[in-house]
């Protein structure tokens, strides 16, 4: 007796633009993964962002950038606006980071990944490129146990109470900026451990959510406000609280936060506020990390590990690939 699966139209979709995302953080990741180590950031992060945008383009969306690379870095940009997509299908937003840890990359250090997430059209923060105050912890926490606005000291002695341990077992990572310098000295305060990364914030807030295997409890930081959507997007998949606020410093900011439909300045978001639809994440390992292997390029194939997720079913997939047909990851 035969028989067979059937799987609704809208989720053969979603299921198959799960596979291509993976696809299009595949592609990034190799491209920026052979200029590893040359000490070029901006052309590993071109090469990256020249393939993520050829792999999207040949997905069957309606896709929009709505985080983008950044004026920042002043890199050669997935701009926040641009249309990607063969512009049919579902309609939806994308943000992107296709080199996290161009520096990381340069220098051929552990942690570079290439990343992307993608959502119901209009679900998605339009956050533009300035920095944002941080703040995120794992799954398991009663809502508001830490908060953006109370002293790092004070968030470390609240987590270390609802994880019932002393403060001296919670260890927070924070990228290693002489603007944390007070950040660092209050949770040291407490007796607690600070973990210090150079670069790569998505990473490090996707840590928060499996601290029995990282050691991370929790993130605090000011970074991007791309990286914070994406992790944000991560955090929805797999569980977790996070609290963000836009550093909108000076009247240009302020107007360009309007432009992109942001009243209030000075807003809080949490994860919902962020992104709100059903989202995919998706990230493919550069460099050798913690959460991802680095490319790996073999005499007749190059193997790529990926991390994809998806908010509506909290399946968190790990694939490691082998790919044979190399003139794929050439340019077109």
């Amino acid at each position: 007796m035969s028989t067979h699966i059937s799987v609704p139209p809208q989720l053969l979709l979603e299921r198959i633009l799960t596979l291509e995302l993976v696809r299009v953080t595949e592609r990034a990741a190799v491209s920026a993964a052979r200029l590893r180590g040359h000490g070029n950031e901006k052309a590993a992060d071109q090469a990256a962002v020249d393939a993520m945008r050829r792999e999207l383009n040949k997905l069957p969306i309606e896709g929009t950038i709505v985080i983008g690379e950044g004026e920042r870095d002043e890199a050669p940009m997935l701009f926040i606006g641009e249309k990607v997509g063969l512009n049919a299908g579902p309609r939806v937003d994308i943000a992107v980071d296709p080199l996290e840890g161009t520096t990381l990359c340069a220098k051929n250090m552990p942690g570079a990944i290439a990343t992307m997430a993608m959502a119901d059209g209009g679900t998605l923060l339009h956050a533009p490129d300035v920095y944002m105050q941080k703040l995120a912890i794992g799954p398991g926490y009663s809502k508001g146990v830490v908060e953006l606005d109370a002293p790092p000291a004070e968030n470390v002695r609240r987590l270390a109470k609802a994880k019932g341990v002393d403060a001296s077992a919670i260890t927070v990572l924070v990228l290693d900026r002489p603007r944390h310098a007070d950040i660092i000295n209050s949770v040291r305060s407490t007796g607690a451990a600070v973990r210090l990364i150079t670069d790569g914030d998505v990473a490090g807030v996707i840590h928060c959510a499996d601290s029995e295997n990282t050691g991370v409890d929790m993130y605090i930081g000011t970074g991007g406000a791309p990286e914070g959507v994406l992790a944000a997007v991560a955090l929805r998949c797999i569980g977790g609280q996070m609290q963000c606020r836009l550093i909108l410093d000076s009247e240009e900011k302020r107007e360009r936060a309007r432009k992109m439909g942001v009243s209030d300045p000075k807003m809080i978001y949490g994860i919902e506020d962020m992104a709100r639809g059903d989202c995919l994440f998706a990230a493919t390992g550069v460099t050798d990390g913690s959460m991802l292997s680095g490319v790996k390029f073999r005499k007749d194939v190059i193997q790529t590990e990926t991390v994809v997720m998806r908010s509506v079913t909290g399946t968190v997939r790990y694939i490691k690939a082998e790919h044979r047909q190399l003139d794929k990851f050439h340019l077109d």
